[in-house]
């Protein structure tokens, strides 16, 4: 066979080619469950820590969250309950659409639901600079005792640091993301008031 040939060359590529999604291939299937795992033991670190429940060691993180967070269910809406300090919080694990893609995460409010105690970004596909600044420690740490006015919490780009007023200063550059995770956020806090009450 000519190995200049156009045979030869569509007949290489296509060999190639199935060589190396035959491996992604395996490679995935094979480390799925340890993906899974991975995903699982981040998303409860992340509801631990919006509750403010601390743990001395990673691995210890599956048995602290069985012991003490009790998982909800009120009409297909699932949250969070635990005791921290004599006090009752809640969190919610919350999804909705960003910019570029879906943002997740962990809110975590008082026994009132009169003020934030806790936010924790999973995941995200957000500019990386811009809109993903949402999972950098300066913009969670802003919601930490924010009051929930009328049931809804502003992320605005106007410096705002006063924890009484329910608003939280933005991203700047990033005012879509902002927007859409303040649009997100009220609509689980809404949903997570109705569950409760």
């Amino acid at each position: 066979m000519n190995r200049r040939g156009l045979t030869y060359t569509v007949i290489f590529t296509f060999l190639a080619a199935f060589v190396f999604v035959a491996v992604l291939a395996l490679t995935a299937e094979g480390t799925r469950p340890r993906v899974e795992l991975n995903q699982r033991l981040l998303e409860t670190r992340a509801i631990l820590e919006a509750l403010g429940i601390e743990y001395p060691a990673p691995d210890q993180i599956p048995g602290i969250y069985e012991e003490r967070v009790r998982e909800r269910t009120e009409e297909d809406f699932t949250f969070y309950e635990a005791a921290v300090d004599g006090n009752t919080r809640w969190a919610v694990r919350f999804s909705g659409a960003g910019l570029w893609g879906t943002i997740t995460g962990v809110l975590a409010l008082n026994e009132e639901l009169s003020r934030i105690v806790g936010f924790e970004i999973v995941d995200h596909n957000e500019t990386p600079g811009l809109g993903g600044r949402i999972s950098e420690d300066w913009f969670s740490e802003q919601f930490d005792g924010e009051r929930i006015p009328d049931g809804t919490i502003g992320i605005r780009g106007d410096g705002d640091t006063d924890p009484e007023n329910g608003v939280v200063d933005a991203v700047t550059g990033a005012t879509r993301t902002s927007q859409a995770l303040e649009g997100i956020l009220n609509r689980y806090i809404r949903s997570l008031q109705g569950a409760l009450q």
